[in-house]
């Protein structure tokens, strides 16, 4: 694995495993078996996870209070992506980061001979891989849209300032067939930036394009779910406690998961 990934290589040792297990260093394995352990896990946890069935991935979960939007269109996007056929906009940025593809790291391209696993396969993604978007954005002109506090359930608890989004990094549970993924919020689209309606209500979404499609995925996304280029899946928000341990987690600056698993390291080496 590339050197500008070992950080999150060696959070994953402390974190769970593809098997559930908990890694820890060994007092008699060197620093360096440590390290080459850690990489070795999560290259296979990135390559060989596979997808829980729905029941399996939610059964441990609480009583959600989000409900589902059912049978959504969904098509494919990706940091990086140039206008072409029916999408009009780069995404070169994103509609909260205007530097969204150096953020990322470059070009999430979608095609398999640029990937490696759900990653690319030419550097180690600065924000997780697993990102959609949606067609409503709290922000416009630099301020909080007025409908904001009202429309948006974890507004209040989220808001800090007029014109800072509460929406970018939350997350979704996708699911299709018997499969179920995560994902969290990074850009607004498609073609809407204010169906709010839709987005936390009942309506479904509007007439566009791409066969009224009211949901982009990443391609890290579409290789989970194994979708085509235009497909049909549910989803509904959910709070990040309530994401499970899977490929999702390993791998953003933005992503929780390794958050939480730099902070344990980082008090583990301090008990050292």
């Amino acid at each position: 694995m590339r050197t500008a990934g070992l950080y999150f290589q060696i959070l994953l040792a402390l974190a769970v495993t593809a098997n559930g297990q908990v890694v820890n260093q060994d007092e008699n394995e060197s620093s360096q078996n440590f390290v080459n352990h850690a990489m070795k896990l999560s290259d296979d946890a990135l390559l060989t996870l596979e997808p829980k069935t729905l029941d399996q991935s939610l059964a441990a979960l609480p009583s959600l209070t989000y409900v589902w939007h059912t049978n959504i269109v969904t098509t494919i996007f990706w940091v990086g992506e140039a206008p072409a056929g029916n999408n009009p906009i780069p995404n070169q940025a994103s509609a909260w980061d205007l530097n969204w593809s150096r953020s990322y790291g470059g070009a999430d391209l979608p095609d398999n001979g640029s990937r490696q696993g759900f990653v690319p396969a030419k550097f180690v993604p600065r924000q997780n891989p697993f990102y959609f978007a949606l067609p409503y954005n709290d922000v416009c002109g630099g301020k909080t849209k007025p409908e904001a506090s009202r429309v948006i359930p974890w507004f209040k608890e989220a808001f800090v300032k007029s014109g800072q989004t509460v929406l970018k990094d939350r997350w979704i549970a996708m699911r299709k067939d018997n499969r179920v993924c995560y994902a969290q919020w990074e850009d607004v689209g498609p073609f809407r930036t204010d169906h709010w309606e839709y987005v936390f209500g009942n309506d479904r979404p509007r007439p566009n394009l791409n066969r009224g499609a009211g949901l982009d995925v990443s391609p890290a996304v579409r290789d989970y779910l194994h979708m085509g280029q235009a497909d049909v899946m549910d989803w509904k928000f959910v709070e990040s406690s309530e994401v499970p341990p899977g490929p999702w987690a390993l791998y953003g600056e933005n992503n929780p998961f390794v958050i939480n698993r730099r902070k344990q390291q980082q008090e583990i080496a301090k008990r050292q």
